[in-house]
């Protein structure tokens, strides 16, 4: 009965939420440059919807009669694919998820008939092509003789126990560090469990698969969510800057021929050094100048800073010298003890997309570092699939849940104010055809503006 009253709710969710999402859609298409939360949200719903879609309800005809097969993953005219960005390692959660999601979705259905004494045919898994699917087969005849009410709980049961399936991944996602107490912990850091070919992470002075990264500048880093807000923060803001005594400065530095590159930010190291980097501070003068010093002497043991101000110690005259890069670039200190710091040059994405950590750290060396990874992307999964398989079968369109949901529910609430069944049908024919439209809109705009731009 709750299943019934969710699939109702859902049933109207989830027109306003495809409407708004249409709405969104049109609006980035009249603009030259979306914003990116836009994009992000555009996105999410576009993969929803290209994994819901083959979720459908379908009227057959079996050697029983007409057989009501109930929601099926695959033998839908518009099987699911994945997103643009699905990267091919996770297909095995992408499919995996699909399955589970499918499954518990028709096991909803097939209780529920059971429960309200509908003869339950059968039920199957199966496979389209490359896309896993299931059905349950019920006795039409029994459908038809029970309540409108007994055939609500029947067709909003598929999408309540999606949505349940997701609340639980949530909550097992969310309880993770406590079940994985035993034998990994969390808040020292964030654990590298694998950093790509071409990463410029690489190399003998970078991070290895096992290192634990503990600070970004000054910024801490006690998870995998702190590694990213930490480079976000790095990314938004300008260069931090270094202080360095007048006597070091001195000593350090040597005499360079300064230039401006393409972008008007200023080089001064003309050696083509791995190791020294131009940098820029202001004098009592306040006159721009710059000197090429080698990074790691600079950096090391040094105080970040912002300005000038920011170095004052006692009486030793001290700069605030900051690295002259090009736009977008950050030269950034990554802090993995007990290796030396590693000193990072170029954009703070590169270097988030190309290292892929963990917030566990396990106890014990047998225990598996990729573990806890594994079954945090799992849950994520099954949370976005599940609830996008939940969302999408409660549109009220042809060939889906909704078409059922709402079919049942126009019998149950217009029947004393809408006497002829005719009239009834006409009501939900159009609201049908309006939320087919409406849906297919989504998916046709929204992967135009995916592929096209």
């Amino acid at each position: 009965s709750m299943g019934m009253v969710f699939g109702i709710v859902a049933m109207f969710g989830s027109v306003i939420l495809l409407t708004k999402t249409l709405m969104q859609t049109l609006a980035q298409m009249l603009t030259e440059a979306p914003r990116a939360q836009n994009d992000r949200m555009l996105q999410v719903v576009v993969s929803v919807l290209s994994s819901g879609l083959c979720l459908g309800v379908r009227i057959t005809e079996s050697k029983n009669g007409l057989g009501w097969k109930g929601p099926q993953s695959s033998n839908s005219s518009n099987p699911p694919v994945p997103g643009v960005n699905l990267p091919v390692s996770q297909l095995t959660y992408f499919f995996s998820a699909i399955l589970i999601s499918g499954v518990i979705h028709e096991v909803g259905h097939g209780v529920a008939a059971i429960r309200e004494q509908v003869r339950f045919n059968g039920f199957g898994i199966f496979i389209f092509i490359v896309y896993p699917g299931a059905f349950v087969d019920l006795f039409t005849t029994h459908l038809q003789l029970i309540s409108p009410v007994q055939q609500l709980r029947i067709f909003c049961a598929g999408v309540w126990h999606n949505f349940v399936l997701g609340v639980v991944s949530f909550l097992g996602l969310f309880l993770l560090p406590a079940i994985l107490f035993p034998f990994y912990y969390t808040g020292a850091g964030a654990l590298v469990t694998e950093i790509a070919e071409d990463s410029p992470a690489n190399g003998p002075r970078g991070l290895f698969v096992g290192d634990i990264v503990t600070n970004l500048q000054d910024c801490p880093v006690y998870s995998v969510e702190d590694w990213n807000s930490c480079l976000g923060d790095i990314s938004d803001k300008s260069q931090v800057g270094y202080c360095v005594s007048a006597a070091t400065l001195q000593q350090l530095s040597f005499p360079t021929r300064v230039y401006r590159r393409l972008d008007g930010t200023v080089e001064c190291c003309s050696n083509n050094s791995l190791t020294d980097i131009c940098f820029s501070y202001s004098n009592n003068l306040d006159n721009l100048l710059y000197a090429c010093l080698p990074a790691r002497k600079v950096i090391e043991a040094s105080k970040v800073c912002r300005a000038n101000r920011d170095c004052k110690k006692d009486s030793v005259p001290s700069f605030c010298v900051t690295p002259s890069l090009e736009n977008q670039t950050r030269l950034i200190r990554v802090k993995h003890p007990p290796h030396i710091d590693m000193l990072y040059v170029g954009h703070p994405l590169h270097l988030q997309y190309t290292v892929s950590l963990s917030s566990f750290v396990p106890r014990q060396n047998f225990l598996s570092i990729d573990l806890p990874v594994v079954v945090e992307t799992f849950c994520k999964y099954l949370i976005s699939l599940s609830g996008a398989l939940a969302v999408i079968n409660a549109v009220p369109c042809f060939a889906l849940d909704g078409q059922w949901i709402l079919n049942s529910f126009l019998e149950a609430t217009l029947s004393s104010l809408v006497v002829e069944k005719q009239s009834r049908e006409l009501v939900g024919f159009l609201i049908l055809l309006a939320g087919s439209a409406l849906l297919a809109a989504n998916v046709a705009l929204g992967l135009w503006m995916v592929t096209a731009r």
